[in-house]
């Protein structure tokens, strides 16, 4: 089966949709980035895929991927998936919350994977 974005927005409040705008918006400033939409999630990939996405009735789920550890209360839950790779959960519920400080984990993660 083939997914696509707009299926991952049925049944979420519009905050969701305008959230990933912006979102896609500033990732855009790093690069090229394709968006790759899966069954659970959407990927946002350079080369591979720095940031999954994960739409909630209210707000996204940002899983960042980096090669350092975040210590920040933003931070819900960190995974160690591998030697030197850490990938970071980060709930956003409005626009506003992406902001310098996210942007940089994203765009370290884009650097990352590019």
């Amino acid at each position: 089966m083939e997914y696509k974005v707009i299926d991952h927005f049925e049944n979420k409040e519009p905050i969701v949709s305008d959230i990933y705008e912006k979102l896609i918006s500033e990732c855009e400033k790093f690069g090229t980035i394709y968006q790759s939409p899966k069954k659970t999630s959407i990927h946002l990939d350079a080369k591979s895929g720095f940031v999954g996405v994960y739409t909630r009735k209210d707000c996204l789920l940002l899983h960042i991927h980096t090669d350092f550890n975040v210590d920040n209360p933003r931070i819900e839950k960190t995974e160690k998936i591998s030697a030197n790779r850490y990938k970071h959960i980060v709930r956003i519920k409005n626009p506003d919350e992406i902001d310098k400080q996210i942007i940089d984990w994203l765009e370290s993660a884009y650097k990352l994977k590019s």
